[in-house]
């Protein structure tokens, strides 16, 4: 995939005069955070759950040696085989050669963001076999040849009838000839098509949600049915994961699941949560001959005991771009690169540079949204700091910014002159904003004028109104946690 998140400004631009962008996001932003509010509220023990999750996976980050290397030695009990890669180009070759160990022509896929992050499938094309997006989401973008502009929902940015356009276009070689503007119909298009490419597959590649180290097993988690179909039906089963995605035990899987389908879609449980430990064995019905997992580090391992090691205990649910303004606004192709919203804001410094990506942890109001839904807990604006900061530390940061944070800083560092300065801006705005009671446009606030107006201040400034408030009610009691702020 291209990266463009150097273009991220540009990027959102765009999409914010994208009137089916806008359509779609709409729809995103209502239905799953709607869902997940529904489904935490219906489970009184959900928070204690998310403490649970994220303790597991802090276990596990302090032990990652030794779970991986558990999770290999039960994979080869199972008789499948773990390949280790360091990079994606390594990755990419061993995926390669083993589907030409069994003279792959063609293979379906499941969802995989990782397959995304090593760009697989170009690459297979280029070498001679063919992939097929088999989740239906995907299957639509690798129709229309995009990215993914979602973690769970790689075509949420595409309306029905751009969905209707696509298929009438695509389908035509297989005797459809008929515009369906019905999900139904179109969904059944799809899985009509695809049938056929399932049984013609000589390979199978999936993601894995989850790698159990007690039995060697991988896990997907699916509303489609497709990954079973993908992986049960060819000659051979690749997994393609990253090495975080360890959990030690089957209970410790379970307690995870339990806050993932709520986090992502408002759901109690996936349709299909479905268990891969090794080949076919001799009394097995169906399953695949061979069984590959491909391990993928990418620099992974370099952010153990550093401010990024958080970041690993995501578990690609979305809820974080669910419910992020920024996201909703501008959709996940103005990141610019494979993972999008705040988790992609905070993790694609890592892997693209932070001068390629220095835009993206300023893609944030620090509202905190993003970290309070997050089932694992990941400090995300915490992570958003540290990236801004580093960047002005090594003058990444654009000249007039980083003379602005630095007359903002020599202010802040100077109380009296910082309120003085405050309470003649907030004079000024209010008296020039008060008979339209909002500014179109500002100068120095293009950046938030260009999406929406900026409300007029009405007030006094809060140091003002605090002051006089504490006065009415006395000084700070001991126990008030704003006593050190504001006393």
């Amino acid at each position: 995939m291209q990266v463009t998140s150097q273009a991220f400004k540009a990027n959102a631009h765009k999409a914010l005069g994208d009137d089916n962008l806008k359509t779609a996001l709409f729809k995103l932003q209502h239905h799953f955070t709607n869902n997940r509010t529904r489904a935490v509220e219906a489970l009184p023990e959900f928070e204690q759950l998310r403490d649970r999750a994220r303790d597991i996976k802090n276990e596990v980050l302090g032990a990652l040696d030794f779970y991986l290397e558990r999770f290999e030695q039960k994979v080869a009990e199972q008789g499948g085989t773990v390949h280790w890669c360091r990079t994606p180009r390594q990755a990419r070759e061993t995926i390669l050669s083993l589907c030409r160990s069994v003279e792959a022509k063609t293979c379906t896929k499941g969802k995989s963001m990782i397959a995304e992050e090593i760009a697989l499938n170009p690459f297979l094309e280029e070498n001679g076999v063919q992939p097929i997006e088999t989740d239906l989401g995907e299957y639509i973008i690798q129709l229309a040849d995009e990215p993914p502009s979602h973690i769970i929902g790689p075509a949420v940015h595409k309306t029905l009838p751009q969905v209707a356009d696509l298929f009438l276009e695509h389908h035509k070689r297989y005797g459809k000839t008929e515009r369906q503007t019905e999900p139904e119909a179109l969904v059944g298009e799809a899985r009509e098509i695809l049938r056929q490419k399932y049984l013609d597959a000589d390979v199978g590649i999936t993601g894995a949600n989850f790698l159990v180290a007690e039995t060697g097993s991988t896990i997907i988690v699916t509303n489609e049915g497709n990954g079973d179909l993908t992986q049960m039906l060819p000659k051979m089963h690749i997994v393609v994961a990253s090495i975080e995605k360890i959990v030690p035990t089957l209970e410790d899987l379970s307690t995870i699941l339990r806050v993932l389908a709520r986090s992502a879609t408002g759901q109690e449980f996936s349709v299909y949560t479905t268990l891969s430990t090794g080949a076919r064995q001799s009394a097995d019905l169906d399953g695949p001959g061979a069984f590959h997992v491909v391990l993928l580090d990418n620099g992974r391992s370099e952010m153990i005991g550093t401010e990024l090691q958080e970041l690993l205990r995501c578990i690609r649910c979305g809820a974080c771009m669910n419910s992020c303004p920024v996201y909703h606004a501008v959709g996940g192709h103005a990141y610019g690169w494979v993972y999008p919203g705040p988790i992609g804001a905070a993790l694609d410094p890592k892997f693209i540079g932070l001068e390629a990506g220095q835009h993206l942890p300023n893609a944030s109001p620090l509202c905190g949204k993003c970290e309070s839904v997050c089932p694992m807990r990941i400090p995300l604006p915490k992570i958003f700091r540290y990236w801004r900061d580093k960047a002005f530390a090594e003058k990444i940061t654009p000249l007039p910014q980083r003379v602005g944070i630095g007359v903002w800083a020599w202010f802040a560092r100077r109380p009296e002159l910082y309120r003085m300065a405050s309470r003649l801006g907030i004079g000024i705005l209010g008296r020039l904003g008060r008979k339209a009671g909002k500014f179109r446009s500002l100068p120095l606030a293009s950046g938030w004028t260009e999406g929406r107006d900026l409300p007029a201040p009405e007030g006094r400034t809060f140091h003002d109104l605090w002051q006089e408030r504490r006065g009415r009610r006395g000084p700070p009691k001991s126990g008030d946690p704003f006593r050190k702020l504001f006393s």
